[in-house]
């Protein structure tokens, strides 16, 4: 835990979230400015800033957040499609620097993202 992450801060309860998962690895709760009528953020507990600071211990924590994702996605009947994303650094977007996985979904998206 990193004592001035926002996220961490969320995990410990110290800042007030709807939380809509929680197990011993992983958090996920509702984005405060959705970009989508479905649009979750999906967090290790394990502070790590982004894909590049992850390491080949961090690997299972990762794949879990995308099977939670679409666990998720399943209970909130998200049939026409969803998407998944990590922004990984500033220049993609990123404003958290806790590694996190954006679901989105209810609305069409478009390819390319961006």
């Amino acid at each position: 835990m990193s004592a001035d992450c926002l996220f961490c801060k969320i995990s410990a309860k110290k800042i007030p979230s709807k939380i809509v998962y929680e197990d011993e690895d992983v958090f996920a709760f509702e984005d405060i400015s959705p970009q989508a009528p479905t649009h979750i953020l999906l967090c290790p507990r394990k502070h790590f800033i982004s894909l590049d600071h992850a390491t080949a211990e961090d690997q299972a924590v990762i794949g879990k957040l995308q099977l939670v994702a679409a666990q998720l996605a399943r209970e909130r009947n998200l049939l026409d499609g969803y998407r998944t994303v990590f922004n990984n650094g500033a220049g993609a977007g990123q404003s958290v620097f806790h590694l996190h996985l954006h679901l989105l979904g209810g609305r069409p998206f478009r390819w390319p993202p961006g």
